[in-house]
């Protein structure tokens, strides 16, 4: 699978919500925590925290969702969005990485 990360305004095809707003059951599944999110908005959590938070929540979610785990990894290709900037510390980032353990080829950044 040929895995992309691009951030929210991004419309192409295969495109994946991975946000805590995000609508798309799929997408949901590798969602921060609203806790998450604002916390490391106000500046409450930093991303030493933030990525151990979002490694143990993707670890929980490969257990429970394990068939949308393997549906995103047997798809042809998937981009991730969310809203944060380009070359941020971003979940979208974390996930990435997590899936190309599991065989997805990171093809990088879409603009």
């Amino acid at each position: 699978m040929k895995l992309y990360t691009a951030q929210y305004k991004y419309a192409g095809d295969y495109r994946l919500d991975i946000t805590v707003k995000g609508k798309d059951p799929i997408g949901r599944c590798f969602a921060p925590t609203w806790k998450m999110v604002m916390g490391s908005k106000e500046g409450k959590i930093a991303w030493d925290e933030y990525q151990q938070i979002y490694r143990e929540l993707m670890q929980n979610s490969y257990r429970e969702n394990l068939g949308v785990w393997n549906d995103i990894l047997g798809r042809d290709e998937v981009t991730l969005v969310c809203f944060c900037l380009s070359g941020t510390d971003c979940h979208r980032y974390l996930l990435a990485g997590y899936l190309e353990k599991l065989g997805a080829e990171y093809m990088g950044e879409r603009v």
